[in-house]
């Protein structure tokens, strides 16, 4: 613990706050915008919390906030990983820590998925665990705000929860078990013995004699396909086609999902912005 700045704080929150505009964070701008940079309600909804809660943060007021209230703020007002240490010593609390390990997403990624609002994308860890998801997103696969523990990891869920494997088809299942089992096992040989992944894969393994087997062949280097099929359970099968850009510092991962143009999955694609994601947990 570290002595709190309770008007360095303040000072810094209001700086992050009106360099930022609507645009920047996937805002509508509007009509009559009189404040420089963005509203404090503005800012609250983005970091998931009251407006009075972070306007007494901005007058030196209120609790010393948490660490998890510190990584939604340092998410919100889309820091990054220098700003996002600073805004932790500022609060009196140690930075977290970086790289592999770390669920701060990058302002520039960020940046991105707030440009893709009609689309189904997804940040993602090297373990398969969704840290930020478009709308879209959220009625295809589900709404990964619900998932804790170990089952944030989809290759996780993948060998001990048969309700993941109902969103894709049945055909892809060995492919898709191989390839989990392939990239848990390079994941766990990078990071060590002690990481996150080694107790993730021991979790798993304990649990699925299907990973085992597959474990055992020390199977490495399969990549996923580029096309995937989908089976919605409102709107049917779906095949897209996943894009990939990478954070190599902080090995999280952008997917976004698309489909060919006057193709009935495209059609589909559409069909479930208005669906929404009612049906998925």
């Amino acid at each position: 613990m570290v002595d709190r700045d309770r008007a360095g704080l303040a000072e810094f929150l209001r700086r992050r706050r009106e360099a930022l505009q609507p645009e920047d964070v996937g805002l509508p701008r509007g009509q009559r915008r009189r404040t420089s940079g963005l509203r404090r309600e503005e800012v609250a909804a983005l970091c998931h919390m009251s407006t009075d809660y972070y306007a007494r943060l901005e007058r030196e007021r209120g609790p010393q906030p948490s660490q998890q209230m510190l990584a939604s703020i340092a998410q919100g007002l889309h820091l990054g990983l220098d700003e996002r240490d600073h805004l932790f010593r500022l609060a009196g609390h140690q930075p977290p820590a970086r790289g592999s390990v770390s669920e701060h997403i990058s302002p520039g990624l960020l940046r991105i998925l707030d440009r893709l609002a009609d689309t189904p994308a997804e940040v993602v860890t090297e373990l398969g665990e969704t840290l930020r998801q478009t709308p879209p997103a959220v009625a295809l696969t589900g709404d990964a705000s619900r998932r804790s523990g170990p089952a944030r990891s989809l290759g996780y869920r993948w060998f001990t929860d048969p309700a993941a494997r109902a969103l894709y088809a049945p055909e892809d299942h060995p492919f898709l078990s191989r390839l989990y089992a392939s990239h848990l096992r390079q994941v766990v040989t990078l990071r060590g013995p002690g990481s996150r992944a080694a107790q993730l894969a021991e979790l798993a393994l304990a649990r699925s004699e299907e990973l085992r087997r597959l474990w055992e062949r020390h199977e490495v280097g399969l990549q996923p396909e580029d096309t995937k099929r989908f089976v919605h359970p409102e709107v049917g099968e779906l095949t897209l086609h996943c894009q990939t850009l990478l954070d190599p510092e902080q090995s999280h991962r952008l997917l976004v999902y698309t489909a060919v143009p006057g193709t009935e999955s495209h059609e589909k694609l559409q069909l479930l912005s208005v669906v929404g994601a009612q049906t998925l947990g």
